[in-house]
Order: structure tokens, then C-alpha cells, then sequence
């Protein structure tokens, strides 16, 4: 009897294995076939644009907070290798110093702005009613007379909605202000975040990578971390810089609204080709219908000096500073960044237009990569983008290229040059 129950209990624990042997054999899952991975595919693409669209808001300030993060990510890297801190606190250090910098930026450069902004905004109305005036006087000509009375009372109803909202007054300050207070803490804590969990976030992103398709990931990154560090750390030591010269050259001159057009300015140089267009046209207009605040000169012949002056800033900046602060790597064609700068408009808004430039180029490194593997080339035959040599003090006396060619090639060849041949003709004929 004991022998049966030793046997009867030791059957179900053999049937048992029996039971987990067969369940761990491998076994074979079928593979999506090329349809469904297409529909999976283009089904998540269209709910990506869904949620694009549908919560535009958060990934605003998301894409605000990736920025914060990757601007002050170089701070924090040197305060955990200078002072051996851990990452959590040099992030926290980073993020304190921006708050004071914002608002030592705020207390000093705000009061002065709007004093000038106030100014300006009494100018327009003066200039307002001048014009109010001009154009209810009667009018005579071949003899016809005309009285454009009508005209001249409906000019300043239609004009001042829109000098309200150039000012600055048709919207709610105290809400707008609560409303970005909110917003700047919440972008903080994530920019914390994310560069206190760089590292973790940076291998989770490199582990969703195929193993075969790593190292074109990683140069990939590489080269568009390389455009958009062009962007942003280029771009605002440019646009700080820029900003500091013409401020200082419009109070010079007087310009009016001299600290807003420096201001301006400086923003203007995240529009690659088309900022200084924009701001030179802005500034000839305001040196023209106003003058000089001191100068004793006609308005122009002032605003004659004004696209002057900002016509050799531009040549100084375009060869010499870019080159040396920016590089080649945002080199875009102006009607590519017009192209770029109202699709940004009409997608992100002000966001979309300033960061328009390095999505063009972050697109242009994607498309040559993907374009490549359709056409089984290279995909990496050099850098996308290669920086510019250094800059050259002396721009303007630079020779033509095709005799700069022409020189080193008879300097390759051996060949004499043409003055040295000269000197040889004229010695035969003594």
C-alpha cells in the first residue's frame, strides 16, 4: 500500500514536468509580413500627427524644455567635472543661475524698453494726426476738387486697433503674466529632468535602435547635435553680440527706439538671410518718418545713413563674425528659410519661426541619409556640413577666384607667373 501511494504521488509530479518541459520548448512566432507592418506603420505616423495637433500646447512646452536642457547641458557637464558634484545638482545649480540671469536681464534692460516703447508710441500718434491733417485738406488738380474729409476721420479708427496690438495693449497683462509664470515652472522641472537623466535617456533611445543600424544612429546624432549646437550656442553668442553693436551704433546716430531695434535685432538673427532685411527695412522707415533725436539732418538723408551704415555692419557680420561664431553647418538658402520660416508660422507659430533654420538643416542631414539608401550610395561620404575655414581680416581686398585659381595652378605647374614673365620679356629687350 505505501508502495502504490509512493507511486500514485510521485505521478502527478512526473506528469507535471512532463507539463513544463513541453511548455518551455522553443517555439516559432510568425513574422508581420511587409502589409502590416506598412499599416502599423502609417497608423502610428497619423496618430503622432494627432496628438501633434490635437495637444499643440504641451508639446510647445516640451520642445521649450528640450531646449532649456540642451542649452545648459554643457554647464552641467563642466560643474560635475570641475566640482564633482552629482549630475542632480548641477542641474539645479544650471537651472538657478538662468532664473537670476532672466531676471537680472529683466530688472535692467525692461524699464529702459518700455520708456522707449511709450516714447515711440507717442511719435505714432503724433505722426497720426499729421497725417489726419494732410489728408483733410482739399485737393485740386487739373480742376477738380476733391474733399477727402471722410477719409481723413476713418484713418485713425482703422490704424489704432493695430497700433494697440503692436504696443502691446489688447491683451490681459495679469493673466498672461500668471499664465506664463505657470508655464516657466513646469518647463523647468522638465529641462531638471532631462538633463539630471541624460545618460538614462540616451541609452533607452540606443537600445530601440536594430544593432545594425547603431552606428549610422550614432553619427546620425553626431551630425545633427553638431547643427543644432550651431544653432544655439552660435546663434545667441551672435545675437548677443549683434545686439550689444547696433544698440550702441543706433544711440550713436540716434535712431529712434534705439534700445528696441538693438533688441530686435538681436532676435531677428535667429532668420538666418532674412533677418537683416527685416530689421533694415523697420529701421530706414522709423529713420525716415521721424529723424534723428539729435543729429540736425534731413529724415532722408538720415535714413539714407542708416541702410549705409547697417549695409557695412552686414558685410562685416556675414564674413567675418558668422563664419567665425556660427560656421557653415546653418548655411540655407534664403528662399528655403522664407519657405521655412511660414511653414514654421503656420505649424508652432513664433516657436516655428525661430527655430525654422535648424529644422531645415536637422531635415536636409535626414534626407540625404534616407535619400542614400535609396539610391545604394554612401550615406556618409564626409560631413553633411563641414565648418568654415577661419575668416579672412582682410574680406574686401580679396581677388577674384578665377585668378587665385589660375595663380596656384602655374604654381603647381612650375610655370613662371605673369609678372615674372614680364620681367623676362623686358629683360631680353634690353
Amino acid at each position: 500500500m505505501r508502495r502504490r501511494r509512493r507511486h500514485t504521488a510521485l505521478a502527478p509530479n512526473s506528469k507535471a514536468m512532463k507539463i513544463t518541459r513541453s511548455t518551455t520548448r522553443p517555439y516559432s512566432r510568425p513574422r508581420w509580413s511587409p502589409q502590416t507592418k506598412w499599416t502599423v506603420g502609417v497608423g502610428l505616423l497619423i496618430f503622432a500627427v494627432y496628438l501633434l495637433v490635437r495637444f499643440s500646447a504641451v508639446f510647445t512646452l516640451l520642445i521649450l524644455s528640450l531646449i532649456t536642457a540642451y542649452v545648459l547641458s554643457p554647464l552641467v557637464d563642466w560643474l560635475e567635472r570641475r566640482w564633482h558634484i552629482g549630475r542632480g545638482w548641477g542641474a539645479f545649480i544650471a537651472l538657478v543661475l538662468l532664473v537670476l540671469a532672466l531676471i537680472a536681464f529683466l530688472a535692467v534692460l525692461v524699464p529702459p524698453l518700455f520708456i522707449q516703447a511709450s516714447t515711440l508710441n507717442l511719435n505714432l500718434q503724433l505722426l497720426l494726426e499729421n497725417t489726419t491733417k494732410l489728408i483733410n485738406k482739399p485737393l485740386a488738380a487739373f480742376g477738380f476738387k476733391m474733399n477727402p474729409s471722410t477719409i481723413g476721420q476713418q484713418l485713425p479708427k482703422a490704424i489704432q486697433p493695430t497700433l494697440e496690438i503692436l504696443l502691446g495693449k489688447g491683451f490681459n497683462v495679469a493673466m498672461g503674466v500668471v499664465t506664463v509664470i505657470a508655464g516657466a515652472g513646469f518647463m523647468l522641472v522638465i529641462a531638471f529632468y532631462l538633463m539630471k537623466d541624460s545618460a538614462e535617456i540616451n541609452e533607452y533611445l540606443l537600445s530601440l535602435v536594430p544593432p545594425s543600424y547603431r552606428a549610422d544612429y550614432l553619427r546620425l546624432k553626431d551630425e545633427i547635435n553638431a547643427v543644432w549646437g550651431a544653432f544655439f550656442r552660435g546663434q545667441i553668442t551672435l545675437a548677443l553680440i549683434d545686439s550689444a553693436i547696433i544698440t550702441t551704433g543706433a544711440f550713436i546716430i540716434g535712431l529712434p527706439a534705439a534700445l528696441p531695434m538693438g533688441a530686435l535685432a538681436g532676435l531677428l538673427e535667429f532668420l538666418p538671410s532674412v533677418g537683416h532685411g527685416i530689421w533694415l527695412t523697420t529701421a530706414a522707415t522709423l529713420a525716415f518718418l521721424f529723424g534723428s533725436t539729435w543729429m540736425k539732418l534731413p529724415h532722408w538723408a538720415f535714413a539714407l545713413l542708416v541702410i549705409g551704415l547697417h549695409i557695412i555692419f552686414e558685410q562685416v557680420d556675414v564674413n567675418y563674425m558668422i563664419p567665425r561664431v556660427v560656421g557653415r553647418r546653418m548655411r540655407l538658402h534664403p528662399l528655403v528659410v522664407i519657405i521655412g520660416i511660414i511653414g514654421g508660422a503656420a505649424f508652432g507659430g513664433v516657436l516655428g519661426i525661430a527655430l525654422a533654420a535648424p529644422t531645415i538643416a536637422t531635415l536636409r542631414v535626414l534626407g540625404r541619409y534616407i535619400y542614400a539608401n535609396l539610391t545604394d550610395m554612401d550615406p556618409f561620404p564626409g560631413e553633411v556640413s563641414e565648418p568654415l575655414p577661419e575668416p579672412d581680416p582682410r574680406w574686401w581686398k580679396r581677388a577674384p577666384e578665377e585668378l587665385r585659381q589660375r595663380l596656384e595652378m602655374l604654381r603647381r605647374r612650375g610655370s613662371p607667373s605673369p609678372r615674372s614673365q614680364g620681367r623676362r620679356s623686358r629683360k631680353k629687350q634690353t
